[in-house]
């Protein structure tokens, strides 16, 4: 379990271990446990509410094993130019008609180049006027890029870690876990919200998903905003014939991560659309309280939000004001 506070500066908040002793419960007491953390910060029926739209699509030259937009992969995808502000804009009034409180942009760089760093500023102004929170995921930044993120209104800066440090060369070899670390660290003191999670489903043991909800946990500050992603297993990528991974599993790493960093928002992300009902209530019980809404999570599928509607009046939840 956690060290105390006065070995912080030394030991990790969350040992691999111990989030492994948490993996391992009865699958009851681990939910007990996750929705007693979860009340005692949340409202147990809301769900904060997220869009996501690919502004830059395409074209990436890191080789992540599960992702569809890097250059080097044959997987339909065409690379495309960074989208004009007033259409970002347009879809992101239509995400605020749909109930969306956040409006996330994704661009599919390693590290944006300056000038296309000015026309995203200029995006987040607009979305930002709009009355929505904003968040963008851009790749590596620089501390001056995230000065200037600050200044244009930024309120979250997404980047992933997406697996254990242990299981991270096995996903990507065109940059190390140390310089996700760095890009969160420029984040952080430049007084934007973290959003930072992973992806399960890529091949690791439960040791590694133990080891990246730690990893997380055990930021200087754990983010705010926790996506937890399902591998959607994509035809033309090193990880294309990934076996599903088990339903339970899935809910057990929402678990801990509710458990963990009890006062962040946890989101399901990618995946969601290849989720039943069931897998989904079973996932707000464990401490999801956050969700994309529409129908694309980038360039892959994501749940309808008719679906979406119509699971929340069954399961009596509703999105947060």
């Amino acid at each position: 379990m956690p060290v105390p506070d006065s070995h912080i500066a030394v030991e990790p908040r969350w040992s691999r271990e111990a989030v492994a002793a948490l993996l391992a419960l009865p699958f009851p007491e681990l939910l007990y446990r996750a929705q007693t953390v979860h009340r005692e910060n949340f409202d147990p029926t809301q769900v904060q509410i997220s869009t996501l739209l690919s502004i830059k699509t395409g074209g990436c030259p890191e080789d992540c094993g599960y992702c569809p937009q890097a250059a080097g992969y044959e997987t339909g995808t065409k690379a495309g130019k960074l989208m004009q502000v007033e259409a970002v804009l347009a879809e992101a009034r239509a995400a605020k008609e749909k109930g969306a409180q956040r409006f996330c942009m994704g661009a599919a760089w390693r590290s944006p180049k300056d000038h296309d760093l000015d026309t995203v500023c200029d995006m987040i102004a607009g979305v930002k006027g709009l009355g929505l929170e904003t968040c963008v995921t851009l790749g590596m930044l620089t501390g001056p890029q995230t000065a200037k993120l600050k200044v244009a209104g930024l309120d979250y800066y997404n980047h992933n870690l997406d697996t254990s440090p242990e299981y991270y060369g096995k996903v990507i070899t065109t940059r190390v876990y140390q310089d996700r670390l760095d890009t969160l660290s420029h984040v952080r003191d430049a007084g934007i919200n973290v959003c930072c999670g992973g992806i399960v489903g890529m091949g690791e043991d439960e040791g590694d998903r133990a080891g990246l909800i730690a990893a997380l946990a055990s930021l200087p500050t754990p983010p705010e905003s926790v996506p937890i992603n399902a591998l959607v297993a994509v035809e033309g990528t090193p990880l294309a014939k990934s076996a599903p991974l088990d339903a339970i599993d899935f809910v057990r790493v929402v678990a801990a991560a509710r458990i963990t960093m009890p006062k962040s928002y946890v989101r399901l992300s990618a995946g969601r659309e290849a989720m039943s009902d069931e897998a989904q209530a079973l996932c707000f019980l464990a401490g999801a309280n956050s969700i994309f809404h529409g129908d694309k999570l980038l360039t892959t599928k994501n749940a309808t939000v008719s679906h979406d509607d119509a699971l929340f009046a069954k399961l009596g939840m509703r999105a947060a004001s």
